[in-house]
């Protein structure tokens, strides 16, 4: 972080090589950016913090840039940021879904990111409805639908719009899915048999026996994944 004379930070940079990166700002054969030339004269301090990698480091640029707003950085000003998974909890039947800017006094929703790559958060969305079947549709069209639609039909979503799931069992749904994006795996895991049990002591073996798929395949995807 760049700042001048009053302690104002004008400009955010990332680098692996602080220092080689640091020296091309001033010197005439460095970094050829018209706004240098600027930047270059008004710089009185430099403040660093090292990340444990490349990914935190673009991930705290960008939050920084937003923060400061720097006079001297062009890109990442804007209010668009990288992709954030978002779970209302305060709606009745709560969605998870991808969200670029966060919603100002949004306290009853839970956020995970932001995730750099695009690509890796579709992955997880995939994987979180394959075991964790949330809807995904809005709420208008949540409020709207008479019957199931195909990702109900691919056992994508437990359909909660035709009421084809009680509120418990989306609740458990709900807590496994964040747990899972907190990086509580093992308590998911202990959540799902758990629940297992319960359904085989009341003798609702079908309940029963779609957790203990749900648990063997999300072993098998976890054991890849590692």
């Amino acid at each position: 972080l760049m700042h001048d004379a009053d302690g104002k930070v004008i400009y955010v940079g990332k680098a692996k090589d602080l220092r080689s990166r640091l020296r091309s700002y001033f010197l005439d054969s460095g970094d050829g950016r018209l706004q240098i030339q600027f930047l270059r004269r008004r710089i009185a301090s430099v403040e660093t913090i090292v990340t444990t990698t490349e990914k935190e480091a673009l991930l705290l640029e960008n939050t920084l840039i937003k923060e400061h707003r720097p006079r001297y950085n062009i890109r990442l000003r804007d209010d668009k940021t990288y992709i954030s998974l978002r779970l209302d909890l305060g709606h009745e039947w709560p969605r998870l879904h991808r969200i670029r800017k966060r919603i100002p006094g949004d306290s009853k929703a839970l956020y995970f990111g932001p995730y750099a790559s695009s690509t890796a958060v579709k992955e997880t969305l995939r994987f979180l409805l394959t075991h964790f079947p949330l809807r995904s549709c809005s709420d208008h069209v949540l409020a709207n639908r008479s019957r199931p639609c195909l990702l109900h039909q691919i056992g994508r979503c437990c359909a909660p719009c035709v009421k084809a799931v009680d509120r418990d069992t989306y609740k458990g749904l709900v807590d496994a899915t964040a747990l899972f994006l907190q990086g509580r795996r093992e308590d998911v895991m202990e959540l799902l048999r758990a629940k297992m049990d319960t359904y085989s002591e009341a003798m609702e073996f079908e309940k029963a026996a779609a957790l203990r798929d749900r648990i063997q395949s999300i072993e098998e995807t976890l054991e890849k994944e590692k």
